[in-house]
């Protein structure tokens, strides 16, 4: 409880924390993302994507979003637009609904599949078991989802890193080897863009936990500090996973081929458990995000948002969700999230990297004229 509430923790790591927790997903934790925008590229040629463009697009966005927030005290997804946009702010909303409902059927998917293959429990009851669990919360509020999404955040370096431990342990020549022959194939630099941008459509979920930047050098910390917490995890289990490239390539949740390889019975029961927390933060941090906008537009009616109005969203959204988790998690990471990424360029990327940063600078102008 102590570390939650220092100072640092809050300012530096609490919000890539929150963004490392929502940008999981149920195709991060499971290797499925990971395996389609960068393995497919080659053990090499994922890591080159991974690094030199997911991780610097990150944080270019990350810290400018931050501190654009932080300038205009933006701390939703509707006030941040308005102010980027103007009258225009819909057309993320618009985008936003639609990259929501895909990220909610792919963990209700990834949950499914889940408990399916290794619990025994019925596809329909996994689903329903998590979003049961993200309703919860999102119920409860801020107070407790930043705990919960910081605490699963912790629970997630641990159990990656002990995973990546025991695969090199057991198979540190294969992925020496693999990385030697040092595979890159055309298309990672597209690889590591595609995953970055849609990607970065989650900021405005995090948005809500940066209150506390005071400084423009705060911002740009954190935003850069967000970045990596955000990749690490995935280099991790990327590096686990190549150990058996290429036969993890066709596999629709990558990590149990992995984990059944290394055959500790114990262990794969614990990654499921964690994983089965991470899929639970991802939903719950866009739903949280939803919320917190509607809770804007009311406060700006000088209106409260109804408490028992949070569930309605969410069992709203996650409904919409299940519809579409039929379609498999394979076609959802492959063809929902790629599509998803260039609308996210045009309405987010490139509007904040160029009038975000104008109207920031004009900013500062002015109240150094004052």
């Amino acid at each position: 409880m102590v570390l939650f509430n220092s100072r640092l923790f809050k300012k530096y790591l609490i919000p890539g924390f929150v963004f490392q927790s929502v940008v999981i997903a149920g195709g991060y934790g499971t290797g499925r993302e990971l395996v389609e925008y960068f393995l497919n590229y080659g053990p090499l040629g994922g890591v080159l994507g991974m690094f030199l463009f997911t991780t610097l697009i990150w944080s270019v966005l990350l810290a400018v979003t931050f501190e654009f927030s932080r300038v205009f005290k933006t701390y939703d997804y509707r006030s941040l637009f308005l102010k980027l946009l103007g009258r225009f702010w819909f057309t993320f909303e618009i985008l936003y609904f639609i990259l929501l409902i895909i990220v909610l059927a792919v963990v209700g998917s990834a949950a499914g599949v889940l408990l399916r293959d290794n619990f025994g429990i019925p596809y329909l009851a996994g689903v329903i078991i998590i979003y049961a669990a993200i309703g919860f919360l999102a119920f409860k509020g801020s107070w407790l989802i930043e705990r919960f999404l910081s605490t699963v955040s912790i629970l997630l370096y641990i159990v990656f890193g002990v995973f990546l431990i025991m695969s090199v342990a057991k198979f540190g020549p294969q992925i020496q080897q693999k990385f030697a022959e040092a595979i890159i194939r055309p298309g990672w630099k597209i690889g590591g863009f595609k995953y970055a941008l849609y990607n970065i459509a989650v900021i405005p979920a995090v948005l809500f936990c940066i209150k506390n930047l005071e400084t423009r050098k705060e911002a740009l910390t954190t935003g850069f500090l967000s970045a990596v917490i955000g990749i690490l995890p995935g280099a991790l289990i990327l590096c686990a996973l190549v150990a058996h490239y290429p036969a993890v390539l066709p596999e629709e949740i990558p990590v149990m081929l992995a984990l059944s390889k290394i055959n500790l019975p114990f262990f794969m029961y614990v990654y499921q458990i964690v994983l089965f927390g991470a899929l639970i933060t991802t939903g719950i941090g866009f739903i949280h995000s939803v919320n917190e906008r509607f809770q804007s537009a009311f406060q700006a009616k000088g209106k409260e948002f109804p408490p028992w109005a949070r569930p309605v969203v969410a069992i709203g959204l996650l409904l919409a969700g299940s519809a579409l988790s039929t379609f498999g998690l394979i076609q959802l990471v492959a063809r929902g999230y790629g599509t998803a990424s260039y609308g996210v360029f045009l309405v987010f990327a490139l509007p904040m990297v160029t009038l975000g940063l104008y109207k920031i600078m004009r900013e500062r102008g002015s109240q150094s004229v004052k």
